[in-house]
């Protein structure tokens, strides 16, 4: 699995998270939401995202470029 893709499930699983803790343990959960999405909407600009840095130094993921260029 690329960086991106990687990127993209752990977004998806973060939105996911905070829905479910704005409903079942407070309200102001919703800010966490707002902030996935302001988030994910800048990096959507600028192509930086923390997440990435910490999916690529921590788990070791790949980018597109990256397997693309290795072959796999």
């Amino acid at each position: 699995m690329s960086a991106e893709r990687a990127l993209t499930a752990f977004a998806g699983f973060m939105v996911l998270l905070s829905v479910a803790l704005t409903y079942f343990v407070h309200p102001g959960f919703m800010w966490f939401t707002v902030f996935i999405g302001a988030n994910l909407f800048q990096q959507s600009f600028t192509g930086f995202c923390p997440a990435t840095i910490v999916l690529r130094k921590v788990f070791g993921f790949k980018t597109e470029k990256e397997l693309a260029l290795s072959g796999k």
